[in-house]
């Protein structure tokens, strides 16, 4: 098996991915920085994009055409297209509903989903998601804060740290006491529920940077985290209701864990009884370094052979990769393989969404580190590349 698909990787590589995807360039708004937050399709065939300095834009691919549908959010990292006049967007401070009540193509209307999670200021309190399931409901991911930097004066929810005061945090002892990630305020390192109605669901703990939150086909939720303290490689992590996925500093938050305890001074083979196992790990240098948003392949097999499987985002190469799952004994695990290398794909592949034609699109960002911006088409030519199919 393990001989064979090397086989079937070496003749990919051999004819190139070229010879069975093309891919398109899309230009962006002049004047706009272009690295991409979140995708998605309206129901009439727009495609909708945020961007990282605040925009939601719609695209008509027919028209060749642009048009600024909101502004002024703060750092928007996914969008979901609820109809052809809302979406709904999240931002660094809040799960925001945005419409176009009139119309005319530009949004009038915005309210707060919900807001109901800690910041502090700090600069990595980042935002992912959201992805929506069957019945409407939303689930995002709330990354750490970074011992890179302290929190700021003004705090939103609880202060709660594990062997540090409010106070200590301004003595600019944070990094000592911290650990390399942390959470200072509810509910980092999680990722949440959130109904049609707003209302919070704290749905699992234990992540460190989950900037990628997506449901397979069958309404299964997959998350990636991105490899650090207390995660040795990325992975890709089948997410339950309460499970613990591996980062203690988000057990903080838990209702059986003692107020300021700290999770650096417990012993390890404590958080190994409650850790999750990865999904799939992804070699850290060699396959990916930052992960990002899972898609199932939802184009019936206009996109090619691997309907139904997943592909995932990568930041640090020009890679998209492919996911085969299968289930053993109740549990999901799964091998990875690179899908789509080079060939014109930029850095920072972020965000997908598939169109009703079956081409994926894919949006990039860099966000000061490693990567890159811009949007791209990827079209299958009809070919069926030599590639594994899948594993078992």
């Amino acid at each position: 098996m393990l001989f064979a698909g090397l086989v079937a990787a070496v003749s990919m590589r051999a004819g190139g991915i070229g010879d069975y995807y093309s891919l398109e360039n899309i230009a962006t708004p002049k004047g706009l920085d272009p690295q991409v937050g979140g995708l998605d399709f309206l129901p009439d065939g727009r495609l909708v994009a945020c961007f990282h300095r605040g925009e939601v834009y719609t695209y008509d691919s027919g028209k060749v055409e642009w048009k600024l549908f909101a502004d002024g959010l703060q750092e928007p990292l996914g969008i979901v297209a609820i109809n052809d006049r809302e979406v709904v967007v999240m931002q660094r401070s809040e799960l925001t509903r945005i419409t176009d009540t009139d119309g005319n193509g530009e949004a009038d209307q915005y309210k707060t989903v919900c807001d109901d999670f800690g910041m502090t200021g700090n600069y990595h309190e980042f935002a992912f998601g959201p992805a929506r399931d069957a019945r409407g409901n939303l689930y995002v991911g709330l990354n750490l804060a970074s011992s890179g930097a302290s929190i700021r004066p003004e705090l939103r929810g609880e202060f709660r740290h594990y062997g540090l005061s409010r106070e200590g945090f301004k003595a600019n002892s944070y990094g000592r006491a911290s650990g390399r990630m942390y959470t200072a305020t509810p509910y980092r390192g999680w990722v949440l529920k959130i109904t049609p109605e707003g209302e919070m669901t704290p749905f699992a703990p234990g992540f460190r940077s989950p900037n990628g939150v997506g449901f397979d086909l069958d309404g299964q939720l997959f998350v990636t985290d991105n490899q650090g303290d207390w995660l040795g490689t990325s992975k890709l992590f089948h997410v339950q209701r309460g499970k613990f996925y591996g980062h203690p500093a988000s057990l903080a938050w838990t209702n059986e864990w003692k107020k300021g305890r700290n999770p650096l001074k417990v012993a390890s083979a404590e958080f190994d009884g409650k850790r999750t196992r990865g999904t799939v790990l992804f070699p850290h240098g060699l396959m990916a370094n930052s992960p990002t948003q899972p898609i199932p392949d939802s184009s019936g097999g206009k996109f090619g052979p691997f309907a139904g499987q997943l592909f995932v985002g990568e930041m640090n190469q020009p890679r998209i990769m492919r996911v085969m799952l299968d289930k053993v004994a109740g549990e999901w695990q799964g091998a990875c393989v690179p899908f789509y290398d080079a060939a014109g794909l930029g850095t920072g592949n972020h965000r997908f969404v598939f169109g009703a034609d079956g081409n994926l699109w894919v949006g990039q960002t860099h966000l000061s580190w490693v990567g890159g911006q811009g949007v791209q088409r990827i079209k299958w030519n009809g070919k069926t590349p030599m590639e594994v199919e899948s594993m078992k």
